[in-house]
């Protein structure tokens, strides 16, 4: 059904209309935000855990390209598997994985290390790297449920709003999906407040477990796949291909524009925190909380950014129904290119910090008209397809990013957050010289 022009989503209608979801789709949207908590309440603290455990940046790095890797590639195969044996036991399969994912990070340690021999490549030289076995092995089975539903999300939201409404529409589901980005590293912040962080972080860790194995069963036992056709369109090899050559022409500027902001974010992203709480190493005192140490204000610093971003979502999307698509993904570009090399400059003041990661949540503002922009050029029934093919080219691109950007931090953490950041402005540069407004925008 599609919004009447009265209907304008917005982000209070999203949490009402979730307590009049159809059972099934409300049945997945509870999970969604549960495994979103275990998440986000997690995989931002990771490298600093790895630093914990003794790896350094190159392994940090190699880490973030793990995970760039695995969520390029597991969306097909997480697809076929539903074909062949349904999509209710497919999630209950991925909740399983990522239940065990969180348990393997919470006894890391055990799994001990692997290191890797250092290289000489030309002027080039490689230390030796330590790998803790067990956070690349709990990164496999956590991220499985992820694997699941974006091509299919992006085309549920284009059939139900007018084309001239599609950011609100993606700044409305945003907006309820990331509630959880904001309450996760709260959550984390409050029990890294209270213990030190090696014992706090296997608190939180284990809390996520605790999180996926009941979102896990709930889904098992509420969900009703009958009806589900997910992934029965899928063909092979052959199908990708096809869909990659009949990517609408308006899509590519802003794939190579948001390929190269994405490969500069990829670089560093793995790093803030351990720039806050290691390079920086600023903390914070609150009136009623009293004094935090830095890795329970990256938590808050965390929520700060969310809180920005939800707060601004919506009001956004709407102001790009009377500028443009273009002006306001620029916009997100150009945040997500400066933000390293301001925040790696930064004096280790608390509020200093705040402010910049503040700033940060701007660039997902722009994120409901990007998805606007990916998904409205797209031929009508064909939006899952054009998102699948376009996630896929930018995914597998910036699988290297992390590694390049944790080679670069370790001959320099400047360098590489400075060199994020001009890769970061080349993609701006490019995306706002040749992108495409969306005609309904125009």
């Amino acid at each position: 059904m599609v919004r009447g022009e009265t209907d304008e989503p917005d982000a209070l209608s999203t949490f009402r209309q979730f307590f009049a979801l159809d059972g099934d789709v409300l049945v997945l949207s509870v999970s969604m935000f549960a495994f979103s908590l275990g998440f986000q309440m997690t995989g931002r603290y990771m490298p600093r855990y790895m630093s914990v455990l003794g790896a350094g940046s190159v392994a940090i790095g190699l880490y973030g390209s793990f995970g760039n890797l695995i969520s390029a590639v597991y969306p097909y195969p997480g697809g076929a598997l539903s074909d062949r044996i349904g999509s209710r036991t497919a999630l209950t399969l991925f909740g399983l994985a990522s239940t065990l994912g969180f348990l393997v990070w919470l006894f890391a340690d055990a799994f001990g290390v692997v290191t890797l021999p250092g290289l000489e490549l030309g002027a080039f030289t490689l230390d030796p790297v330590l790998l803790p076995v067990g956070i690349f092995v709990g990164l496999l089975f956590s991220q499985a449920w992820k694997s699941f539903g974006l091509g299919a999300t992006f085309a549920i939201v284009k059939q139900s709003v007018t084309p001239d409404r599609l950011a609100t529409g993606f700044a409305s589901t945003e907006t309820f999906r990331r509630t959880a980005f904001l309450l996760g590293p709260l959550f984390a912040a409050g029990v890294l407040a209270t213990f030190a962080f090696e014992t706090g972080f296997r608190v939180v860790l284990a809390v996520a477990a605790v999180f996926a194995a009941v979102a896990t069963v709930a889904q098992h036992v509420l969900y009703d796949a009958s009806a589900d056709s997910i992934g029965k369109s899928f063909e092979g090899v052959a199908t990708v291909v096809a869909d990659l050559r009949e990517m609408p022409p308006a899509l590519r500027p802003l794939l190579v524009g948001d390929t190269l902001v994405r490969f500069a974010n990829g670089m560093v992203y793995v790093f803030f925190v351990i720039v806050v709480v290691e390079f920086l190493a600023v903390g914070a005192t609150f009136p009623v909380v009293g004094s935090l140490s830095p890795d329970a204000f990256f938590g808050v610093l965390l929520s700060v950014e969310m809180a920005v971003a939800l707060a601004t979502m919506v009001p956004v999307a709407k102001l790009a129904r009377r500028v443009g698509l273009k002006p306001v993904v620029g916009l997100g570009f150009a945040v997500y290119a400066v933000f390293p090399v301001l925040l790696i400059n930064a004096p280790d003041s608390a509020l200093v910090v705040t402010i910049l990661f503040a700033f940060s949540g701007l660039r997902f503002a722009g994120l409901p008209a990007h998805k606007a922009l990916i998904v409205g050029p797209a031929e009508e029934n064909a939006g899952g397809r054009a998102v699948g093919s376009y996630y896929l080219v930018r995914n597998v691109v910036t699988i290297p990013s992390a590694a390049v950007g944790g080679w670069l931090y370790a001959t320099d953490p400047r360098t590489a957050f400075l060199v994020a950041t001009v890769v970061g402005f080349l993609g701006t540069g490019y995306f706002l010289l040749f992108g495409r407004e969306f005609e309904a925008y125009a």
